[in-house]
């Protein structure tokens, strides 16, 4: 057999040239402590901060403190399968998620493995789970109405695309109601939803996934879930993980909404992994390590500027207060990043003011540019004249007689609270707030009993949809309120206030 020389020399060369790739150069390091998701890992000098590095059995950690001869490592997964002493490696990879079209309607955990019982998330982009926020050039003015559905809100704290707006109150004050209302009432708007559930039961956790499913929404909808039994790392990571994914969409040119509920919980988390890593923890007087941990995630939150396409993202944050105590450390630092704050109120809770927003405390701070012309033009003096009648209410609770003007404006004020009460997964078209609230504002509800108010909206709405069809179609178009409209209108109330007194004289009869 004869050989010849440029064929070894090729088979030499091919050999030198893939030598290296088979050699694995990871780095390689050693568990000398482990416990409460935790490990500190001796040997890896090479790593970056926020670096991925992988335990035995595919358990991923990320690298958290940085110290001199050890590296401290927060474990995203079942911190009971690791032992000291087990090898860590280095991946050269910072954390990222799946992100694009693939995970819409996908129940996913903060690493972006499935949680539905679904197949893996099939896409070739990932998305790094820390990123800086647009600067100041790179952002432009919150204009475009983000609509929720909800009357009190897109009234009186209308809320913008690219806008934050945190839902702040007690527990079990309906926070997390408004956020799903919210995402249902985007069905035919295009907007990209993601609901962050930190800390939750997982049993209210899969009971709002089936309401979103019942109501279509989970056709643009991603959850993102740590439950209250996920271990500390994960509850932290998992807001960065979900504005990642909603990132790519606001980067895309197109619009995302993302509900964060609730950031109470992931403070608590951070506060555990950093007293647990021995960082000094802020004081409550000063809490800059929580201040930071919520900062740099609302922050990504933008309206960007059309040079970067234009697209946005949403931010819902919730914060749970205590006993109302919304001057506690956690309320007040995100409050002081947000654009504004929607506060619901234990007492009007239980007294059937649903949703029991304070409009006295509750603020949008982008205001009206985010609402449409003729919710703009409708609700202008409506969180005044509310404020107005809860100080008449409180000073006729003291059983002082008051004048006809005072209970007259009691009698509007009674009847306006009615109307901006509204049902659970009930989210209502602008329009359809708008001759609401119109209807009740200019008092063509004052005579009508307070127990009928719900009725009479209801049917005045259906017989401006049925019986008006051409006014309905104008302000859907146009979103606008002139003279010709108003007159409009104010003929329809007219026409449906006579066949609704006589429905009720033929029931009473």
């Amino acid at each position: 057999m004869r050989f010849k020389a440029d064929e070894i020399a090729s088979v030499i060369q091919q050999e030198v040239e893939h030598f290296e790739s088979r050699i694995d150069v990871r780095e390689v390091g050693r568990v000398i402590e482990v416990g409460d998701g935790i490990a500190r890992v001796y040997g890896l000098s090479n790593v970056m901060a926020g670096e991925m590095v992988q335990f035995p059995g595919g358990v991923f950690g990320l690298a958290f403190n940085l110290e001199e001869s050890s590296v401290g490592v927060i474990i995203l997964g079942d911190y009971l399968k690791i032992q000291e002493g087990d090898e860590v490696c280095s991946t050269g990879r910072l954390l990222s998620v799946p992100v694009g079209d693939a995970v819409l309607g996908r129940v996913l955990d903060p690493l972006g493995n499935p949680l539905d019982g679904g197949p893996p998330v099939l896409t070739t982009e990932r998305r790094q789970v820390e990123s800086m926020a647009p600067g100041v050039a790179g952002r432009q003015p919150v204009r475009q109405p983000l609509q929720t559905g909800i009357k009190a809100v897109d009234a009186m704290t209308p809320i913008g695309r690219g806008q934050r707006e945190l839902i702040i109150g007690d527990r079990r004050t309906g926070k997390t109601a408004i956020c799903i209302d919210t995402i249902i009432n985007q069905k035919a708007s295009g907007v990209k939803c993601f609901y962050v559930a930190v800390g939750q039961k997982e049993s209210n956790v899969a009971s709002i996934v089936e309401i979103l499913r019942r109501n279509g929404a989970m056709d643009y909808t991603t959850v993102v879930v740590a439950g209250a039994s996920d271990p500390a790392p994960l509850q932290y990571v998992a807001p960065y993980a979900g504005c990642a994914m909603a990132e790519y969409f606001m980067y895309k040119g197109q619009d995302a909404l993302i509900v964060y509920d609730d950031l109470s919980k992931q403070a608590q988390a951070y506060r555990q992994l950093s007293l647990l890593m021995r960082r000094p923890p802020g004081r409550e007087a000063y809490p800059g390590d929580v201040f930071y941990a919520h900062s740099r995630l609302l922050e990504r939150a933008a309206k960007l500027s059309d040079a970067l396409g234009g697209g946005s993202l949403t931010a819902l944050p919730i914060v749970e207060t205590l006993e109302g105590e919304v001057s506690a450390y956690i309320p007040t630092n995100v409050i002081s990043i947000t654009d504004g704050q929607i506060y619901l109120q234990p007492d009007l809770f239980f007294s059937g003011q649903r949703p029991a927003m304070n409009v006295g405390i509750s603020v949008s701070r982008v205001g009206g540019s985010a609402q449409v012309p003729a919710m703009k033009r409708v609700a202008g003096g409506l969180r005044l004249d509310l404020a107005a009648f809860r100080e008449l209410e409180a000073f006729a609770q003291l059983g002082t007689d008051v004048d006809a003007d005072t209970q007259k404006s009691l009698d509007r004020g009674y009847r306006m609270t009615e109307l901006l009460k509204q049902g659970l997964y009930k989210p209502m078209s602008v329009i359809d707030q708008v001759l609401s609230l119109y209807a009740g504002s200019k008092g063509y509800l004052d005579k009508v009993p307070i127990k009928d108010v719900h009725a009479w909206e209801s049917g005045f709405l259906q017989f401006v949809r049925e019986q008006r069809q051409a006014l309905y179609k104008k302000l859907t178009d146009s979103n606008k309120l002139d003279d010709d409209s108003i007159k409009e209108i104010e003929t329809a109330i007219a026409d449906f206030q006579k066949s609704f007194a006589a429905t009720k004289s033929a029931v009473r009869a």
